[in-house]
């Protein structure tokens, strides 16, 4: 069974968030914000967060305004999207994924590795064929077989 994509992007700044998650519309879901480190690149430099002062649970307007609207340099990010309305709360591994409300998770480490999660095959799909369209590397399905991770985390 398909459980998510994983493929490598760029280790440079630009607006990879907004590319990765181009598929999905953002403004529908509440977004777990945990374990970020993503810096806004002003005058080639990195300067403030991404996401400064902003609590655990970010709108999702919000955080495509900010991913979409912005260069910056991502170096881990740990995203979960949540159907607005719902509790949202952290899950810590693919089986309370898997009984939970929240529908993706989106996981960067070392500004390089993604790893999404998502229940919907629909929009896995889509993410799997976006991912080749932006030409990330190594783009494979996560399935029952080849998932090796343990937790939903960066750390």
């Amino acid at each position: 069974m398909l459980r998510g994509v994983s493929f490598e992007i760029p280790n440079k700044y630009g607006t990879f968030l907004a590319d990765i998650l181009k598929p999905i519309e953002l403004s529908t879901y509440n977004w777990l914000n945990q374990n970020e480190e993503a810096y806004i690149i002003k005058d080639g430099h990195l300067d403030e967060e991404l996401f400064p002062g902003i609590e655990e649970v970010i709108d999702g307007s919000l955080l495509e305004n900010r991913i979409k609207n912005n260069q910056y340099y991502v170096i881990f990010a740990d995203l979960k999207a949540f159907p607005k309305g719902e509790k949202v709360h952290n899950i810590k591994t693919y089986e309370e994924f898997s009984n939970s409300r929240c529908e993706l998770v989106l996981l960067v480490v070392d500004s390089g590795y993604i790893t999404i999660y998502c229940k919907d095959k629909e929009k896995l799909n889509f993410l799997h064929r976006n991912a080749i369209e932006c030409s990330f590397e190594n783009v494979e399905y996560i399935t029952d077989e080849n998932d090796g991770r343990t937790g939903l985390s960066v750390w």
